[in-house]
């Protein structure tokens, strides 16, 4: 293998030989991102982190993680940080909340 093509980044898809398009790192990352970016929005600034996790899942499955399951449970988890704000702002009638 030469040093450039060693040194040259890799394309966001690599083509296999049969033409099928395999999905990269990139989207395997954001993958895992999402669901722990919902993970933790359900303890701290769910306000922020939902909807980032539903923007990096929605990504990771348009570019073809091989991630899938872990996408969607960042979708559903980021779902989930939203819903869970709704109902402390409701119960609390503000949008600053605590646990206790």
């Amino acid at each position: 293998m030469e040093l450039t093509a060693l040194i040259t980044r890799t394309p966001r898809t690599t083509a296999a030989p049969d033409g099928v398009r395999r999905p990269t790192r990139d989207a395997d990352g954001m993958a895992v991102a999402a669901f722990v970016l919902g993970l933790v929005g359900l303890l701290v600034m769910n306000v922020l982190l939902g909807p980032v996790a539903i923007g990096l899942a929605l990504l990771a499955l348009r570019r073809g993680t091989a991630r899938r399951g872990r996408a969607l449970l960042g979708l559903g988890l980021g779902v989930a940080d939203l819903v869970v704000l709704a109902v402390l702002v409701t119960a609390d009638q503000t949008w600053s909340w605590s646990i206790g």
